[in-house]
């Protein structure tokens, strides 16, 4: 009974929410709706040798119609049954060549109309692209000449895009490695009118948690449409059209040439397949296969890996990340745990990074054993790549370099450090493609040299870097950095020798564009000019402000004010927008991660729309939740919550700004979470706005976010952090925002219908509004309309119209506060 009452409880919510009564999809007053049909950024692509510029067309916002087609929903993937791709794919609508060095677009010709374009990729030569093009019912490859900018069609055959790449370049550059939809592809099964029996699962004394994941198989009806649409046939085809069966018919998760373009690396997903994890685990077979398809070699059969412990620094058994050497002929390399996967066994070696060479009938070679997780290698040539590690309980990162020529010359400690600390990150190596197609680093000087970009975090803001560093010396030179009043990041080498670089460059009221920058000079050649989307916004007052919690953690974030206001004209109503994050240390979590000097972009997800109605908005303030040594951060969320945002308000008044009187607090996932945890636990907002969040977090028992713990070793904490249970200290508005088809894992809508019928049912203020067909992020441009139409009716009824008692402020903010 209990178990009917609530179903039927949630779909009376839902069609409540929904019902003809609220007038269908609504707008946001104009000045908000301009922000939504904006013209996107084009989207750009270099060639590999730099001479040339991709320029992609992206359109706007999709339709409620489109995003409401026909989708299935196996094994953790979305899949369009119609075009046999992934549902909700991001596409161009067309694209254009230009040298870098000139003026002067070539549009591409050709293609089809009304498609979308996607998985835009350049030959290894750069002479050529190869891209898929998306039709009413289905998928195809195209290419591309780049000098003429002619398109056609690649293969006559619809190719797959539901899992893994649908397409890569060979190495040659003349040939492409496709999946294809097979030929004689059996009728999609149908799904039976009276069910043969019920749906078992069975477990015997064996440990299998998992944490939450949606879209899982369900039934045999499930596994069968899963191998029916996933089912693909690998195929090499050449540009002139002949095409070459490799043998390969089943899930084809990978399918990678190597770089000497004679052997294919394939994995194979089959059954038994799960009910309770996604395709990733699943079971897999790796082989090695020649250029007609027949294997060479095996290098595992991984069997179905429902038992993966659930820590963060857990992982599956045998091969994992079974790769190419990027800067050797055949040379394979993979990593196997020798912990059990378990992070909480205590071993010396937990991960083992070994190497097998072609023609993979010799020894599997041991390069390098890691004492935390492995992360990745970054390739350079024969004498020299970086290995990297993780661990998260202490968030340390290291990098090693190796002689991938010769593991016995013993593996050097470059980099030992927290990833958390921002301003002391070195960077990442800057690479370059290869004549196959691959990426390396660049190595100089006598393959002593490295060069290396990154983020440039700093107190006052990011500013973007260039250095050169000897690896045996740990000598590093700066070569260039960011300069106030831009933001400027390096993009790619033009002329290495020549001391030439590609950069995106922009201002609080340029946008973001493309330059060529002369190191030696400073000089700098302007190649894109994209206009301003969003022109109505160049007036707006845009500060990084600093300042701190109670207990002396410092803090920042972006304070933006709307055009043409001044102190004088008294405090404003707020919109704070906000998302939490764990540290492990509280200087850390006092770092400055943005730059005041980026483009004043609205997105429409976040606060900056309602700088138009008067409202002043604090982006992204900092609300670190910090557990230092052996206390984890959740311990003390609540606690470290509400102090970051009393700090916030504090500040704003304090600046004479903000209203104390009228703030609201908003997010969306774990800042949703954070809105509702905020006006359960303080009285420092007005309303709040939570956009497809969790609020109990029992029903995400094996752990959430950063948390590892499960509920059956810290119930008290998924108590405590759960505003569903805290619902009856909510006495502020609060309004729901949720995408009916959330994918997230934990956010599952269901969230939001049970917390909204406890807030009713304890007389709260509440609104729920369910998206129809959205996911975790809202699509459709009626979605996103609605969505804003909602959010300022709220902010209007419950912040911005609420009394104020509020005076301006007589003490101006000092000089260390800006940024």
């Amino acid at each position: 009974m209990r178990m009917r009452w609530s179903v039927s409880f949630a779909i009376a919510g839902i069609i409540f929410v929904a019902a003809p009564a609220y007038g269908g999809y609504q707008v946001p007053p104009k000045a908000i709706a301009e922000i939504v049909d904006a013209p996107p950024t084009p989207w750009v692509y270099f060639s590999p040798d730099r001479r040339t510029m991709l320029i992609a067309e992206v359109p706007n916002l999709p339709s409620i119609e489109e995003v409401a087609q026909p989708e299935l929903r196996l094994a953790g993937l979305r899949i369009n049954p119609t075009t046999n791709d992934r549902a909700r794919m991001r596409y161009a609508k067309g694209f254009s060549f230009r040298s870098v060095d000139g003026d002067v677009e070539r549009p591409v010709t050709g293609l089809p109309s009304d498609v979308g374009i996607r998985s835009m990729q350049f030959s290894p030569n750069g002479r050529s692209i190869a891209f898929v093009v998306s039709r009413k019912d289905r998928l195809e490859a195209w290419t591309a000449d780049v000098q003429s900018g002619v398109a056609r069609r690649l293969l006559s055959r619809p190719v797959n895009g539901v899992y893994g790449a649908p397409l890569s370049w060979m190495p040659d550059s003349r040939s492409l490695l496709v999946k294809a939809l097979p030929d004689g592809r059996a009728a999609i099964p149908a799904e039976p009118a009276v069910p043969s029996g019920p749906i078992i699962q069975e477990n015997i004394g064996k440990k299998a948690a998992a944490r939450t994941y949606q879209d899982l198989l369900k039934n045999a009806h499930d596994e069968q449409m899963f191998e029916h649409v996933a089912t693909s046939e690998a195929l090499i085809v050449s540009l002139d059209g002949k095409v070459t069966s490799l043998g390969i018919r089943g899930i084809i998760a990978q399918l990678s040439p190597s770089p000497n373009g004679a052997y294919v690396l394939s994995r194979v997903i089959h059954r038994p397949f799960s009910y309770l994890v996604p395709v990733s685990r699943f079971p897999v077979r790796i082989d090695v296969r020649d250029r007609v398809g027949k294997v060479v070699a095996t290098v595992a059969e991984l069997p179905l890996a429902e038992d993966v412990p659930i820590g963060f620094a857990s992982a599956r058994l045998g091969p994992r990340s079974v790769s190419w050497r990027a800067d050797a002929p055949a040379q394979l390399y993979w990593v196997e745990a020798r912990d059990g996967g378990d992070p909480k066994k205590q071993v010396d070696v937990r991960d083992q990074v070994i190497s097998w060479n072609a023609p993979f009938d010799g020894p599997r070679v041991d390069v390098i054993g890691l004492g935390d997780r492995f992360s990745g290698i970054t390739w350079g040539d024969d004498g020299v790549a970086f290995v990297s590690s993780w661990w998260w309980k202490n968030r340390n990162e290291k990098t090693w370099v190796i002689n991938p020529s010769d593991p016995q010359v013993k593996p050097q400690l470059l980099w030992d450090r927290s990833w958390e600390d921002r301003y002391n990150d070195p960077g990442s190596p800057v690479m370059t493609p290869t004549a196959t197609g691959r990426s390396v680093m660049i190595v100089a000087g006598n393959g002593e040299d490295i060069y290396l970009r990154g983020q440039g975090a700093s107190p006052e803001g990011n500013r973007p870097f260039l250095d050169r560093m000897n690896i045996r010396s740990r000598t590093v030179t700066r070569l260039w950095r960011s300069e106030a009043p831009h933001y400027e990041s390096m993009s790619a080498f033009l002329d290495v020798d020549g001391g030439k670089i590609i950069t995106r460059r922009e201002s609080k009221t340029e946008p973001p564009n493309y330059f060529i920058r002369d190191l030696a000079n400073g000089n700098l050649k302007q190649m894109t000019r994209f206009p301003n989307p969003t022109p109505q916004f160049a007036g707006v007052q845009k500060e990084m402000i600093r300042y701190q919690r109670d207990d002396g953690v410092k803090l920042n974030g972006t304070l933006y004010l709307p055009d043409g206001y001044d102190a004088t004209k008294g405090p404003l109503p707020v919109l704070m927008w906000a998302y939490p994050q764990e540290f492990k240390s509280a200087d850390a979590a006092g770092q400055v991660t943005d730059s005041p000097h980026r483009f004043v972009r609205a997105s429409l997800y976040g606060a900056l729309p309602w700088l138009t109605q008067g409202f002043a908005v604090l982006d992204d303030p900092s609300l670190p939740i910090i557990g230092e040594n052996d206390e984890e951060p959740n311990d003390t969320y609540v606690k470290q919550l509400v102090a970051g945002a009393q700090a916030a308000v504090d500040e704003l008044v304090r600046r004479g700004v903000g209203d104390r009187d009228r703030m609201a607090i908003g997010g969306h996932s774990y800042g949703a979470f954070m809105t509702a945890n905020l006006l359960a636990h303080c009285d420092l907002f007005s309303a709040g706005i939570a956009r497809s969040g969790a609020y109990n977090r029992t029903l995400t028992p094996f752990g959430f976010q950063s948390e590892e713990r499960t509920f059956w070793e810290s119930p008290e904490i998924y108590f405590e952090m759960s505003p569903f249970m805290h619902v009856d200290d909510i006495n502020e508005p609060i309004l729901l925002i949720h995408g009916e088809a959330d994918n997230n894992s934990g956010t599952f809508p269901m969230q939001s219908e049970r917390f909204y019928n406890a807030l009713k049912g304890h007389g709260a203020t509440a609104k729920l509004v369910m998206l129809p067909h959205e996911s975790h992020g809202y699509r459709a441009r009626e979605s996103v309309l609605h969505m804003l139409y909602e959010m300022n009716a709220w902010l209007e009824k419950y912040v911005k119209s609420v009394p104020t008692t509020s005076q301006p402020s007589s003490t101006p903010p000092k000089p260390e506060d800006r940024l």
